[in-house]
Protein backbone atom coordinates (compact mmCIF):
# COMPACT_ATOMS: atom_id res chain seq x y z
CA UNK A 1 0.00 0.00 0.00
CA UNK A 2 1.18 2.98 -1.17
CA UNK A 3 -0.96 5.29 1.17
CA UNK A 4 -1.32 6.40 4.78
CA UNK A 5 -4.47 7.96 6.12
CA UNK A 6 -5.89 9.41 9.62
CA UNK A 7 -9.14 10.74 10.95
CA UNK A 8 -8.71 13.64 13.29
CA UNK A 9 -11.12 13.40 14.93
CA UNK A 10 -12.11 9.26 14.41
CA UNK A 11 -15.68 10.45 16.51
CA UNK A 12 -17.37 13.03 15.97
CA UNK A 13 -21.03 14.68 17.39
CA UNK A 14 -23.63 17.02 15.30
CA UNK A 15 -26.73 18.08 15.87
CA UNK A 16 -29.60 17.32 13.41
CA UNK A 17 -30.01 20.54 11.00
CA UNK A 18 -26.30 21.38 12.18
CA UNK A 19 -22.82 21.12 10.94
CA UNK A 20 -19.52 19.65 11.81
CA UNK A 21 -16.01 18.63 10.16
CA UNK A 22 -12.93 16.14 10.32
CA UNK A 23 -10.38 16.06 8.81
CA UNK A 24 -8.65 13.41 6.71
CA UNK A 25 -4.85 13.73 6.68
CA UNK A 26 -2.93 11.37 4.28
CA UNK A 27 0.53 10.76 2.98
CA UNK A 28 1.72 9.17 -0.62
CA UNK A 29 4.30 6.82 0.46
CA UNK A 30 5.01 5.59 -2.74
CA UNK A 31 7.55 6.60 -5.25
CA UNK A 32 5.46 8.13 -7.80
CA UNK A 33 3.28 11.37 -7.79
CA UNK A 34 0.16 10.20 -7.49
CA UNK A 35 -4.01 11.74 -7.72
CA UNK A 36 -6.61 10.85 -5.22
CA UNK A 37 -10.58 10.46 -5.41
CA UNK A 38 -12.51 10.89 -2.47
CA UNK A 39 -16.17 9.54 -2.06
CA UNK A 40 -18.02 9.18 0.80
CA UNK A 41 -19.93 5.81 1.61
CA UNK A 42 -22.44 4.29 4.10
CA UNK A 43 -25.74 5.73 5.52
CA UNK A 44 -24.07 9.20 6.22
CA UNK A 45 -23.10 9.39 2.89
CA UNK A 46 -26.29 11.60 1.19
CA UNK A 47 -25.55 14.22 4.09
CA UNK A 48 -20.99 14.16 4.30
CA UNK A 49 -19.22 16.40 1.37
CA UNK A 50 -15.75 16.38 0.93
CA UNK A 51 -13.70 19.29 0.05
CA UNK A 52 -11.78 19.22 -2.14
CA UNK A 53 -13.02 16.27 -4.28
CA UNK A 54 -9.44 15.06 -5.48
CA UNK A 55 -5.68 15.54 -4.15
CA UNK A 56 -2.42 15.42 -6.05
CA UNK A 57 0.36 14.33 -4.16
CA UNK A 58 3.93 13.81 -4.15
CA UNK A 59 6.32 11.00 -3.10
CA UNK A 60 6.41 11.72 0.18
CA UNK A 61 4.47 14.29 0.74
CA UNK A 62 1.11 15.16 2.87
CA UNK A 63 -2.31 16.40 2.01
CA UNK A 64 -5.11 17.41 4.21
CA UNK A 65 -9.23 17.08 2.90
CA UNK A 66 -12.09 17.77 5.27
CA UNK A 67 -15.24 15.74 5.54
CA UNK A 68 -18.17 17.96 6.48
CA UNK A 69 -21.32 16.45 8.12
CA UNK A 70 -24.67 18.26 7.79
CA UNK A 71 -27.59 15.62 8.62
CA UNK A 72 -30.86 17.48 8.00
CA UNK A 73 -33.66 17.88 11.01
CA UNK A 74 -35.83 15.06 9.87
CA UNK A 75 -36.40 11.47 11.55
CA UNK A 76 -34.17 10.04 8.45
CA UNK A 77 -31.18 11.27 11.12
CA UNK A 78 -31.69 8.14 13.00
CA UNK A 79 -30.53 9.53 16.62
CA UNK A 80 -26.91 7.82 18.18
CA UNK A 81 -23.64 6.47 16.62
CA UNK A 82 -23.61 5.83 12.69
CA UNK A 83 -20.37 4.68 11.20
CA UNK A 84 -19.00 6.55 7.68
CA UNK A 85 -16.25 5.62 5.63
CA UNK A 86 -14.65 7.49 2.89
CA UNK A 87 -13.14 5.78 -0.36
CA UNK A 88 -10.45 7.08 -1.37
CA UNK A 89 -9.08 5.83 -4.72
CA UNK A 90 -5.39 6.08 -6.36
CA UNK A 91 -5.49 7.11 -10.04
CA UNK A 92 -1.89 5.77 -10.65
CA UNK A 93 -2.83 2.24 -8.69
CA UNK A 94 -6.84 2.17 -8.65
CA UNK A 95 -6.72 -1.42 -7.28
CA UNK A 96 -5.40 -0.04 -3.88
CA UNK A 97 -7.97 1.58 -2.76
CA UNK A 98 -8.66 2.17 1.12
CA UNK A 99 -11.62 3.06 3.27
CA UNK A 100 -10.52 4.70 6.35
CA UNK A 101 -13.46 4.82 8.37
CA UNK A 102 -14.92 6.81 11.67
CA UNK A 103 -18.21 7.17 13.82
CA UNK A 104 -20.45 10.07 13.92
CA UNK A 105 -22.87 10.71 16.35
CA UNK A 106 -26.26 12.43 16.08
CA UNK A 107 -27.79 13.90 18.73
CA UNK A 108 -31.66 13.26 19.49
CA UNK A 109 -34.42 15.91 19.29
CA UNK A 110 -38.27 15.49 19.65
CA UNK A 111 -40.84 16.79 17.23
CA UNK A 112 -44.38 16.17 17.48
CA UNK A 113 -47.24 17.01 15.15
CA UNK A 114 -50.98 16.34 16.65
CA UNK A 115 -54.13 17.06 14.68
CA UNK A 116 -57.55 16.47 15.13
CA UNK A 117 -59.38 14.79 12.36
CA UNK A 118 -62.03 16.52 12.23
CA UNK A 119 -61.63 19.60 14.28
CA UNK A 120 -65.23 20.13 14.43
CA UNK A 121 -67.68 17.08 15.25
CA UNK A 122 -71.77 17.40 16.00
CA UNK A 123 -74.11 15.03 17.61
CA UNK A 124 -77.13 14.94 20.23
CA UNK A 125 -75.62 11.96 22.65
CA UNK A 126 -71.63 11.97 21.45
CA UNK A 127 -68.79 12.87 19.06
CA UNK A 128 -66.27 10.54 17.88
CA UNK A 129 -63.01 12.44 16.00
CA UNK A 130 -59.93 11.09 15.73
CA UNK A 131 -56.37 12.46 17.38
CA UNK A 132 -53.41 12.09 14.26
CA UNK A 133 -50.69 12.16 16.33
CA UNK A 134 -46.89 12.53 14.06
CA UNK A 135 -43.43 11.72 15.42
CA UNK A 136 -41.41 13.98 13.20
CA UNK A 137 -38.33 13.30 15.88
CA UNK A 138 -35.70 10.93 15.70
CA UNK A 139 -36.32 9.21 18.37
CA UNK A 140 -39.05 7.00 19.83
CA UNK A 141 -41.84 8.94 21.00
CA UNK A 142 -43.83 7.59 24.32
CA UNK A 143 -46.89 10.08 25.30
CA UNK A 144 -50.09 9.81 26.94
CA UNK A 145 -53.38 11.17 25.92
CA UNK A 146 -55.98 12.90 27.52
CA UNK A 147 -59.07 15.35 27.47
CA UNK A 148 -60.19 18.62 29.09
CA UNK A 149 -62.99 21.37 28.57
CA UNK A 150 -63.85 24.49 30.60
CA UNK A 151 -66.70 23.91 32.74
CA UNK A 152 -66.75 19.68 32.80
CA UNK A 153 -69.24 19.53 30.20
CA UNK A 154 -67.70 16.17 28.39
CA UNK A 155 -66.58 13.01 29.49
CA UNK A 156 -63.66 11.27 27.40
CA UNK A 157 -63.27 7.55 26.21
CA UNK A 158 -59.85 7.89 24.58
CA UNK A 159 -58.37 4.53 23.31
CA UNK A 160 -54.97 3.73 23.19
CA UNK A 161 -54.44 6.47 26.15
CA UNK A 162 -50.45 5.59 25.77
CA UNK A 163 -48.76 5.78 22.25
CA UNK A 164 -45.55 4.58 21.11
CA UNK A 165 -44.30 5.95 17.76
CA UNK A 166 -41.13 5.26 15.61
CA UNK A 167 -39.27 7.99 14.46
CA UNK A 168 -41.06 8.70 11.01
CA UNK A 169 -44.62 7.17 12.12
CA UNK A 170 -47.70 8.08 12.51
CA UNK A 171 -50.90 6.84 15.06
CA UNK A 172 -54.28 7.57 15.62
CA UNK A 173 -56.35 7.94 18.58
CA UNK A 174 -59.73 7.06 18.65
CA UNK A 175 -61.87 9.54 21.24
CA UNK A 176 -65.64 9.79 22.38
CA UNK A 177 -66.95 12.51 23.55
CA UNK A 178 -70.09 12.48 26.11
CA UNK A 179 -71.99 15.45 26.66
CA UNK A 180 -72.62 14.88 30.96
CA UNK A 181 -76.69 16.91 29.87
CA UNK A 182 -79.16 16.45 27.02
CA UNK A 183 -80.41 19.32 25.51
CA UNK A 184 -83.85 18.09 25.15
CA UNK A 185 -85.22 21.22 23.49
CA UNK A 186 -83.52 24.27 21.77
CA UNK A 187 -80.79 25.14 19.49
CA UNK A 188 -77.43 23.29 19.42
CA UNK A 189 -74.24 24.59 21.43
CA UNK A 190 -70.65 24.60 20.83
CA UNK A 191 -68.27 22.71 23.30
CA UNK A 192 -64.57 23.97 22.95
CA UNK A 193 -62.38 21.24 24.43
CA UNK A 194 -58.77 19.87 24.14
CA UNK A 195 -56.79 16.81 23.79
CA UNK A 196 -53.66 16.63 25.40
CA UNK A 197 -50.44 14.97 24.49
CA UNK A 198 -48.22 14.37 27.11
CA UNK A 199 -44.34 13.75 27.11
CA UNK A 200 -42.47 12.65 30.37
CA UNK A 201 -40.55 15.74 31.05
CA UNK A 202 -42.63 17.90 28.83
CA UNK A 203 -44.87 20.76 28.73
CA UNK A 204 -48.72 18.86 27.63
CA UNK A 205 -49.21 20.16 23.78
CA UNK A 206 -52.88 20.76 23.66
CA UNK A 207 -55.30 20.44 20.11
CA UNK A 208 -57.92 22.20 20.69
CA UNK A 209 -61.58 21.12 19.13
CA UNK A 210 -65.03 22.04 19.51
CA UNK A 211 -68.07 19.70 19.97
CA UNK A 212 -71.43 20.77 18.96
CA UNK A 213 -74.34 19.61 20.59
CA UNK A 214 -77.32 18.83 19.12
CA UNK A 215 -80.43 19.53 20.96
CA UNK A 216 -82.81 16.48 20.83
CA UNK A 217 -85.94 18.10 19.69
CA UNK A 218 -85.68 21.39 18.16
CA UNK A 219 -86.44 25.08 19.36
CA UNK A 220 -89.59 25.22 16.49
CA UNK A 221 -90.83 21.44 17.63
CA UNK A 222 -90.76 23.09 20.82
CA UNK A 223 -92.00 25.96 20.29
CA UNK A 224 -94.90 24.22 17.90
CA UNK A 225 -95.93 21.88 20.81
CA UNK A 226 -95.91 24.71 23.62
CA UNK A 227 -98.47 26.74 21.34
CA UNK A 228 -100.50 23.78 20.61
CA UNK A 229 -100.93 22.64 24.60
CA UNK A 230 -102.19 26.36 25.09
CA UNK A 231 -104.21 26.47 22.49
CA UNK A 232 -106.12 22.76 23.46
CA UNK A 233 -106.55 23.94 26.71
CA UNK A 234 -108.03 27.40 26.52
CA UNK A 235 -110.72 24.97 23.92
CA UNK A 236 -111.17 22.94 26.76
CA UNK A 237 -111.71 25.85 29.09
CA UNK A 238 -113.67 27.74 26.91
CA UNK A 239 -116.38 24.58 26.12
CA UNK A 240 -116.56 23.82 30.21
CA UNK A 241 -117.74 27.25 30.64
CA UNK A 242 -119.90 27.77 27.67
CA UNK A 243 -121.06 24.32 27.15
CA UNK A 244 -124.67 24.65 25.54
CA UNK A 245 -128.10 23.69 27.99
CA UNK A 246 -129.74 21.31 25.40
CA UNK A 247 -133.11 19.84 26.51
CA UNK A 248 -136.65 19.32 24.47
CA UNK A 249 -140.30 20.28 26.03
CA UNK A 250 -141.71 17.49 24.00
CA UNK A 251 -142.04 15.05 26.90
CA UNK A 252 -143.23 17.72 29.11
CA UNK A 253 -146.21 18.31 26.64
CA UNK A 254 -146.94 14.38 26.08
CA UNK A 255 -147.41 13.84 29.97
CA UNK A 256 -149.56 16.37 29.94
CA UNK A 257 -152.31 14.73 27.54
CA UNK A 258 -152.08 11.73 29.08
CA UNK A 259 -149.94 9.65 26.41
CA UNK A 260 -147.02 7.22 27.57
CA UNK A 261 -143.56 8.02 26.43
CA UNK A 262 -142.85 4.46 26.77
CA UNK A 263 -142.06 2.54 23.64
CA UNK A 264 -144.61 -0.50 22.59
CA UNK A 265 -144.16 -3.71 22.97
CA UNK A 266 -142.07 -5.69 20.30
CA UNK A 267 -144.64 -7.79 17.34
CA UNK A 268 -144.28 -10.45 15.11
CA UNK A 269 -145.51 -8.15 12.34
CA UNK A 270 -143.26 -5.59 13.92
CA UNK A 271 -140.12 -7.72 13.22
CA UNK A 272 -138.27 -6.10 10.22
CA UNK A 273 -138.07 -8.19 6.73
CA UNK A 274 -134.64 -9.04 5.76
CA UNK A 275 -134.67 -8.70 1.64
CA UNK A 276 -133.03 -12.31 0.25
CA UNK A 277 -128.98 -11.61 -0.62
CA UNK A 278 -128.79 -11.17 -4.34
CA UNK A 279 -127.40 -14.11 -6.07
CA UNK A 280 -124.34 -13.88 -8.05
CA UNK A 281 -124.00 -14.58 -11.24
CA UNK A 282 -121.82 -17.14 -13.15
CA UNK A 283 -118.42 -16.53 -14.26
CA UNK A 284 -119.24 -17.94 -17.35
CA UNK A 285 -122.16 -15.34 -18.05
CA UNK A 286 -120.63 -12.42 -16.79
CA UNK A 287 -119.50 -9.67 -19.41
CA UNK A 288 -116.11 -8.66 -19.98
CA UNK A 289 -114.77 -5.62 -18.65
CA UNK A 290 -114.72 -2.51 -20.33
CA UNK A 291 -112.14 -1.79 -21.93
CA UNK A 292 -110.27 -5.15 -21.34
CA UNK A 293 -110.02 -8.13 -24.14
CA UNK A 294 -111.62 -11.45 -23.62
CA UNK A 295 -109.50 -13.89 -23.03
CA UNK A 296 -109.47 -17.66 -25.03
CA UNK A 297 -112.06 -17.98 -27.79
CA UNK A 298 -111.44 -18.79 -31.80
CA UNK A 299 -111.78 -15.67 -34.67
CA UNK A 300 -109.27 -12.83 -34.39
CA UNK A 301 -109.01 -13.25 -30.45
CA UNK A 302 -106.60 -13.00 -28.16
CA UNK A 303 -104.48 -11.61 -24.77
CA UNK A 304 -103.45 -8.12 -25.76
CA UNK A 305 -99.84 -7.81 -26.28
CA UNK A 306 -98.07 -5.69 -23.62
CA UNK A 307 -95.67 -3.17 -25.15
CA UNK A 308 -92.01 -4.33 -24.54
CA UNK A 309 -89.61 -2.04 -22.93
CA UNK A 310 -85.55 -1.73 -23.59
CA UNK A 311 -83.73 -0.69 -20.69
CA UNK A 312 -79.85 0.67 -21.36
CA UNK A 313 -77.60 -1.33 -18.66
CA UNK A 314 -74.30 0.27 -17.99
CA UNK A 315 -71.28 -1.91 -17.59
CA UNK A 316 -70.33 -1.82 -13.74
CA UNK A 317 -67.35 0.23 -13.52
CA UNK A 318 -63.74 -1.82 -12.36
CA UNK A 319 -63.18 -0.64 -9.09
CA UNK A 320 -60.77 -2.44 -6.40
CA UNK A 321 -63.76 -4.41 -4.96
CA UNK A 322 -64.27 -6.10 -8.48
CA UNK A 323 -60.66 -6.79 -8.99
CA UNK A 324 -60.47 -8.24 -5.30
CA UNK A 325 -63.42 -10.40 -5.31
CA UNK A 326 -62.75 -12.07 -8.47
CA UNK A 327 -58.97 -12.31 -7.19
CA UNK A 328 -60.49 -14.15 -4.52
CA UNK A 329 -63.03 -16.18 -6.21
CA UNK A 330 -59.60 -18.00 -8.25
CA UNK A 331 -57.20 -17.89 -4.96
CA UNK A 332 -59.29 -17.40 -1.96
CA UNK A 333 -57.28 -16.17 0.93
CA UNK A 334 -55.27 -12.91 2.10
CA UNK A 335 -55.39 -10.26 -0.86
CA UNK A 336 -55.38 -6.42 -1.42
CA UNK A 337 -56.67 -4.83 -4.86
CA UNK A 338 -55.94 -1.11 -5.56
CA UNK A 339 -56.25 2.19 -7.99
CA UNK A 340 -55.12 5.61 -8.03
CA UNK A 341 -56.85 8.83 -9.61
CA UNK A 342 -53.99 10.13 -11.55
CA UNK A 343 -54.17 14.49 -12.54
CA UNK A 344 -55.32 14.77 -15.78
CA UNK A 345 -55.92 10.95 -16.70
CA UNK A 346 -58.83 10.12 -13.80
CA UNK A 347 -58.68 6.25 -12.28
CA UNK A 348 -55.93 3.54 -13.31
CA UNK A 349 -56.81 -0.22 -13.88
CA UNK A 350 -56.70 -1.95 -10.55
CA UNK A 351 -54.02 -3.92 -9.06
CA UNK A 352 -53.26 -6.36 -6.63
CA UNK A 353 -50.77 -7.77 -4.50
CA UNK A 354 -47.50 -5.40 -4.91
CA UNK A 355 -47.81 -4.47 -8.55
CA UNK A 356 -47.57 -0.34 -8.84
CA UNK A 357 -50.71 1.93 -9.19
CA UNK A 358 -49.80 5.21 -10.68
CA UNK A 359 -47.71 6.97 -12.66
CA UNK A 360 -43.60 7.02 -12.85
CA UNK A 361 -41.68 9.73 -14.40
CA UNK A 362 -44.70 11.98 -15.32
CA UNK A 363 -44.88 14.82 -13.03
CA UNK A 364 -48.28 13.41 -11.76
CA UNK A 365 -49.73 13.84 -8.62
CA UNK A 366 -51.95 11.11 -7.41
CA UNK A 367 -55.14 12.82 -5.80
CA UNK A 368 -57.19 9.55 -4.46
CA UNK A 369 -56.78 5.96 -3.95
CA UNK A 370 -59.55 2.91 -3.91
CA UNK A 371 -58.96 0.22 -1.93
CA UNK A 372 -60.65 -3.07 -0.94
CA UNK A 373 -59.07 -6.19 0.31
CA UNK A 374 -59.96 -10.02 1.21
CA UNK A 375 -59.17 -11.94 4.14
CA UNK A 376 -58.11 -9.02 6.70
CA UNK A 377 -62.01 -8.49 7.97
CA UNK A 378 -61.56 -4.83 6.71
CA UNK A 379 -59.02 -2.02 5.86
CA UNK A 380 -59.00 2.06 6.99
CA UNK A 381 -57.21 5.17 6.16
CA UNK A 382 -56.91 8.69 5.43
CA UNK A 383 -54.97 11.12 3.06
CA UNK A 384 -52.36 13.56 3.98
CA UNK A 385 -52.73 16.37 1.07
CA UNK A 386 -51.70 19.57 -0.04
CA UNK A 387 -52.06 22.50 2.42
CA UNK A 388 -52.19 26.02 0.63
CA UNK A 389 -52.62 27.74 3.93
CA UNK A 390 -49.07 25.94 5.81
CA UNK A 391 -47.04 28.09 7.32
CA UNK A 392 -44.76 25.12 8.61
CA UNK A 393 -44.10 23.77 5.11
CA UNK A 394 -46.44 20.24 5.82
CA UNK A 395 -49.42 19.56 4.62
CA UNK A 396 -52.33 18.32 6.35
CA UNK A 397 -55.02 15.43 7.02
CA UNK A 398 -57.85 15.79 5.34
CA UNK A 399 -61.39 14.34 6.21
CA UNK A 400 -63.42 12.22 7.27
CA UNK A 401 -61.41 9.09 8.21
CA UNK A 402 -62.81 5.99 6.11
CA UNK A 403 -63.36 2.51 6.78
CA UNK A 404 -64.64 -0.59 5.40
CA UNK A 405 -64.72 -4.63 5.52
CA UNK A 406 -63.54 -7.26 3.09
CA UNK A 407 -64.69 -6.85 -0.41
CA UNK A 408 -65.86 -3.38 -0.26
CA UNK A 409 -64.60 -0.09 -1.94
CA UNK A 410 -62.60 2.06 0.62
CA UNK A 411 -61.77 5.64 -0.90
CA UNK A 412 -59.05 8.21 0.71
CA UNK A 413 -58.79 11.89 -0.98
CA UNK A 414 -60.75 13.17 -3.45
CA UNK A 415 -61.84 13.28 -7.46
CA UNK A 416 -63.09 16.59 -7.28
CA UNK A 417 -60.82 18.86 -9.87
CA UNK A 418 -60.29 21.59 -7.43
CA UNK A 419 -59.09 18.84 -4.59
CA UNK A 420 -55.34 18.98 -3.48
CA UNK A 421 -52.94 16.58 -4.34
CA UNK A 422 -51.85 13.48 -1.98
CA UNK A 423 -48.87 13.81 -0.12
CA UNK A 424 -49.28 10.88 1.60
CA UNK A 425 -51.42 8.20 3.45
CA UNK A 426 -51.99 5.93 6.63
CA UNK A 427 -53.38 2.64 6.16
CA UNK A 428 -54.22 -0.55 8.35
CA UNK A 429 -55.97 -3.64 8.25
CA UNK A 430 -57.81 -5.49 11.37
CA UNK A 431 -56.36 -8.62 10.75
CA UNK A 432 -52.77 -9.02 10.14
CA UNK A 433 -49.95 -6.62 8.22
CA UNK A 434 -50.55 -4.41 5.15
CA UNK A 435 -47.14 -3.03 3.92
CA UNK A 436 -46.73 -0.49 1.43
CA UNK A 437 -43.89 1.46 -1.00
CA UNK A 438 -44.40 5.28 -2.18
CA UNK A 439 -42.96 6.72 -5.14
CA UNK A 440 -42.78 10.35 -4.15
CA UNK A 441 -42.28 13.43 -6.63
CA UNK A 442 -38.36 13.82 -6.67
CA UNK A 443 -37.38 11.30 -4.33
CA UNK A 444 -38.28 7.81 -5.81
CA UNK A 445 -39.44 4.79 -4.87
CA UNK A 446 -39.03 4.64 -0.46
CA UNK A 447 -38.56 1.79 1.36
CA UNK A 448 -41.07 -0.84 2.19
CA UNK A 449 -42.94 -0.19 5.82
CA UNK A 450 -45.30 -2.61 7.45
CA UNK A 451 -47.81 -1.71 10.80
CA UNK A 452 -47.94 -3.84 12.95
CA UNK A 453 -51.11 -7.05 13.42
CA UNK A 454 -54.24 -5.50 15.02
CA UNK A 455 -56.60 -2.94 13.90
CA UNK A 456 -54.80 -0.21 16.41
CA UNK A 457 -51.76 0.18 14.28
CA UNK A 458 -51.00 2.45 11.03
CA UNK A 459 -48.58 2.72 8.46
CA UNK A 460 -47.66 5.97 7.09
CA UNK A 461 -46.68 5.60 3.30
CA UNK A 462 -45.63 8.91 1.35
CA UNK A 463 -44.16 12.40 2.80
CA UNK A 464 -45.31 15.20 4.73
CA UNK A 465 -43.75 17.95 2.90
CA UNK A 466 -46.03 20.37 0.80
CA UNK A 467 -43.45 20.47 -2.19
CA UNK A 468 -43.32 16.97 -2.59
CA UNK A 469 -46.66 14.69 -3.93
CA UNK A 470 -47.58 11.34 -4.20
CA UNK A 471 -47.05 9.56 -7.80
CA UNK A 472 -47.79 5.62 -7.76
CA UNK A 473 -47.86 2.98 -4.74
CA UNK A 474 -47.57 -0.68 -3.86
CA UNK A 475 -49.55 -2.59 -1.51
CA UNK A 476 -49.35 -6.48 -0.02
CA UNK A 477 -51.25 -8.03 2.88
Amino acid sequence: MSLWTSLEPASATVDPGGRTTVRLRLRNTGDVVDEYRFEPVGDVAPWTTVEPQTLRLYPGTTGTVELAFEPPRTPDATAGPNPYAVRITPTEHPEATTVPEGNLTITPFTEVRAELVPPTVKGRFRGRPKLAVDNLGNTKLTASISGSDNGDHLSYDIHPSNVQIEPGRAAFVKATLKPRQIIWFGSKEQRPYALAVQRSGAKPQPVEGTYVQRGFLPRWLATFLGVFMALAITFVMLWIAYKPQVRTAATEKLQEAGISTLPPSPSASAQPVVPPLPSTPAASSAPAAAGTPASGGGGGGGSAAEPETKETTKAPENTAAVAVQQLDARDPGRHICYRAYVAGKGWTDPECDGTMAGTVGQNLPIKALNIAVSGTKGTAGSAFVHDPESTNGKGHYNAPWSGKVDGIDNYIGSTKKDAPSMLGFVINVQDGVVCQTAHVHNEGWHGLGCDEPGGDHWIFGGTLSNDLWLEAVKFTV
